[in-house]
């Protein structure tokens, strides 16, 4: 089982001709923004939402810079139990809801990539890896919710595909503040993950061999 959605085929002929020119352009890393695109109707959405607004200019600082330096910015969302939805039916729904003003500023513009998941890893049963392969990609910098299980989980996996991992602390939601200061103990002791502020990040550095 398998359910996943680019912007206009990026896993098919198009997505070759995308990655050959971000490849060139943006060395090993990218950027995975994971669950932002979110209805927050969800159990625990409302110790969630205070740590979400706290880091949501963070994010938006990030993915902006991603973009002016040309890193592939890869939005790896859930889809909420709805099997029939893709991508453009999972952000209308968020636009719609009630809390649009923490989607709005990280919605996917044209050039994003876009991958549906339905578990808390990033890569669990979606196309990520290989799409990943296709980028050249082997350094992924993850911001998004929530520290203490999508992302954490998500980090456990590139790690185990060798894949390095940088965590932007400040760019992460948690519900839980001390379990989001575990995982991420968890992530720089056992993933060999770099956790630093965001502003750490220098996506200009990328070219040809990532951050």
């Amino acid at each position: 089982m398998s359910t996943s959605d680019t912007n206009a085929s990026d896993m098919n002929g198009s997505a070759k001709n995308t990655a050959g020119r971000r490849r060139g352009a943006a060395g090993g890393t990218a950027l995975a923004v994971i669950d932002m695109i979110n209805t927050y109707d969800h159990q625990d959405a409302e110790l969630l939402l205070p740590s979400v607004r706290e880091a949501l200019p963070v994010m938006v600082d990030l993915v902006t810079r991603a973009r002016e330096h040309g890193v592939a910015v890869i939005y790896v969302n859930d889809n909420f139990g709805e099997w029939r939805s893709h991508h453009g039916e999972i952000l209308r729904t968020a636009l719609d809801g009630p809390h649009a003003e923490l989607v709005e500023p990280v919605r996917p513009d044209d050039s994003s990539l876009f991958v549906v998941k339905a578990r808390h890893s990033i890569f669990y049963e979606t196309p990520l890896a290989y799409l990943l392969t296709q980028l050249d990609v082997d350094h992924l910098v993850l911001c998004g919710q929530v520290t203490e299980q999508c992302v954490l989980y998500s980090a456990l996996d590139a790690h185990i595909r060798h894949i390095r991992v940088t965590v932007p602390t400040d760019a992460v939601a948690h519900i839980h503040e001390s379990l989001a200061e575990a995982a991420l103990e968890m992530m720089r002791r056992n993933m060999s993950a770099r956790t630093v502020e965001a502003k750490e990040i220098d996506f200009a550095s990328t070219a040809g061999r990532g951050t």
